[in-house]
């Protein structure tokens, strides 16, 4: 009681402090971080203890800085997508290492300033494809795989075929298929031949050109919306049911919010299928923003849930220098709520437990993975 009463007056005078323009400097053991808060604006500088370095630990050849990937990072910074790429497939490798079938990569497509509501959808198809296809490089100089990738129907398949072609040839092994090879019942054959006769391009002079001798030792699903997500599951039953089998940017926190609803699949598709996938390399990036009874009145401020197979969950606070640092890590996931109240408390902002003022904010219902 002692030491949560001098924690929430030590908060309070911070927030005070930085209300007030001064640059304070507080320590947050957990993750072994020292914050450098703000002047007004809210922009943090985080250094970790014991690496010297503000870059994340994908910046460097992790065996030069005794990574360990059970510990989770203190820093993430990723220069490139292709840091994005290795640090994705580094994940996945040690879940295949592990004799996970289930998994789950969800990070940005795009930079975080083209949103999915702003960017044309074909520019995060495109990309989601030529990151998935990465990733497939990436991971085959780790072991050898024999990748599928599996679009949502014949159509995306034979435009992917078409504008990736030199990309798909560049990978050994490596074979597409479609949604549309699980057969349908009557309704979902009669809506099929629909979709093809007004697909007045019925030449495919692709079919056929990535096809192995040997099964797939992995099937990766992308571009595939909530409508989609029980065809996968019956993908999975025909073709992949001892296969690992990898759910690529899906965004499957957001599909899951349309389960149940008119026209999309129940909600038990969630548990009998979608349970059983782990995240192996997971990146959640929300903005808030904070009201306050005195100047600045509005205050800003940005961060993510993060997780990097085998590291734990961690709450991530986005930094002036584009940098991430971890202010909270548990072995389950975060909620998105849980997260945010994370991101109040390291930033002095969280209101008085049990007060109005916190029910007001929070409401009835704080859980969110969406």
């Amino acid at each position: 009681m002692e030491s949560a009463q001098i924690a929430g007056e030590r908060a309070n005078e911070i927030m005070m402090l930085l209300l007030k323009g001064h640059v304070i400097m507080l320590s947050y053991p957990l993750c072994g971080v020292v914050v450098a808060p703000w002047q007004l604006r809210l922009t943090t500088k985080i250094q970790s203890l014991g690496v010297g370095k503000e870059e994340g630990a994908a910046s460097e050849p992790k065996a030069k800085q005794g990574f360990d990937p059970k510990a989770g990072v203190s820093i993430y910074k990723p220069k490139s997508y292709e840091v994005l790429v290795t640090d994705a497939a580094n994940s996945l490798s040690y879940a295949l290492q592990d004799g996970k079938l289930r998994l789950e990569i969800d990070f940005p497509p795009l930079p975080s300033n083209i949103s999915s509501y702003k960017g044309s959808s074909d520019d995060f198809i495109d990309a989601n494809i030529q990151l998935a296809l990465a990733v497939v490089r990436k991971l085959q100089e780790k072991r050898e795989t024999r990748a599928c990738i599996v679009f949502p129907d014949k159509p995306e398949k034979r435009r992917a075929s078409e504008l990736f072609k030199a990309a798909l040839d560049s990978i050994d092994g490596i074979t597409i298929g479609s949604l549309d090879d699980v057969p349908g019942g009557p309704m979902t054959s009669f809506f099929r031949s629909v979709r093809n006769t007004l697909d007045f391009d019925f030449e495919d002079e692709n079919e056929g050109r990535w096809q192995s001798s040997e099964p797939p030792s992995l099937y990766i699903f992308i571009n595939c919306s909530t409508r989609e997500l029980a065809y996968i599951e019956k993908y999975v039953e025909k073709f992949a049911m001892s296969t690992p089998t990898l759910l690529f940017n899906l965004e499957l926190d957001t599909l899951r919010a349309d389960l149940g609803l008119l026209g999309f699949p129940t909600k038990d598709l969630h548990y009998r299928f979608l349970s059983q996938f782990t995240p192996v390399f997971y990146i959640r990036i929300r903005e808030y923003s904070k009201t306050v009874a005195i100047a600045p009145y509005i205050v800003n401020y940005s961060g993510a849930v993060f997780r990097q197979y085998p590291g734990p969950w961690q709450v991530m606070l986005k930094q002036a220098d584009g940098s991430y640092a971890c202010i909270a890590e548990s072995a389950t996931r975060f909620s998105l709520g849980e997260a945010k109240e994370e991101l109040l408390r390291v930033l002095g902002l969280q209101e008085e437990e049990g007060s109005s003022l916190e029910f007001l904010r929070r409401g009835y219902k704080v859980f969110s993975l969406s």
